[in-house]
């Protein structure tokens, strides 16, 4: 069981470049990297703060490659199929995110397939663009510090997972009204639900911002 360690070092002596403050409740601390395998948490409300994983950068370059090709491969295979009293239909994630072509509905779509598919892209795309050089020991690539900060702001709509359980919770409800036939589609999604979990378990924020303040210095 990996280790915690919480750090209560007052901040007040400390500058203002090894602070670190809790996403949660705001929380100041003075950031200590605890030993691979342990965390640093939040005191009042148990947010992890740091978790460095060792060989961490690998294993996030290759679940985020593994997360665009899920996307991306997703968008060209039947989600699933529908049949009831003779008739059918089937769906794909392109298909249910056009759903509504006119009217005030246009933008509904066009929410839809930003929160499922282009933000998930984006966000694997700059992912890929800051810790790809860091990882093979090169330069930081131009304005990489902001690439990261926008893979994080873009993260809560990110939406490609929640779309999945979504889907499925939507399934179980119809399942009496009409036979309901899983494509590779659906499968890609479940997958890619966890392999986003275990990208955002190794992915440790404050690792990474770290070693983009070394670049710059």
């Amino acid at each position: 069981m990996a280790a915690e360690a919480t750090n209560h070092t007052p901040p007040d002596a400390a500058e203002i470049e090894d602070l670190i403050a809790c996403p949660h409740c705001d929380a100041l601390y003075v950031a200590t990297m605890p030993a691979h395998g342990g965390r640093a948490v939040c005191a009042y409300c148990h947010t992890v703060l740091i978790a460095p994983k060792r060989q961490a950068g690998k294993k996030i370059i290759a679940l985020t490659l593994a997360v665009m090709i899920l996307v991306v491969a997703a968008l060209f295979f039947p989600f699933l199929d529908i049949n009831a009293s003779g008739f059918g239909n089937s769906t794909s994630i392109l298909d249910a995110a056009s759903s509504f072509r006119s009217g005030y509905m246009v933008f509904l779509s066009f929410l839809v397939a930003a929160s499922i598919i282009f933000v998930p892209l984006l966000r694997t795309c700059l992912i890929l663009y800051v810790l790809v050089p860091i990882v093979r020991d090169r330069p930081a690539l131009p304005h990489a510090r902001r690439a990261f900060r926008w893979s994080q702001d873009l993260k809560p709509w990110a939406m490609a997972e929640i779309f999945a359980i979504g889907c499925a919770v939507a399934l179980v409800k119809v399942a009496d009204l009409a036979q309901i036939g899983f494509g590779p589609a659906f499968w890609m999604f479940s997958a890619l639900v966890v392999l986003v979990l275990i990208n955002d378990n190794f992915l440790c924020t404050w690792s990474v911002w770290k070693s983009l303040e070394l670049e710059e210095d």
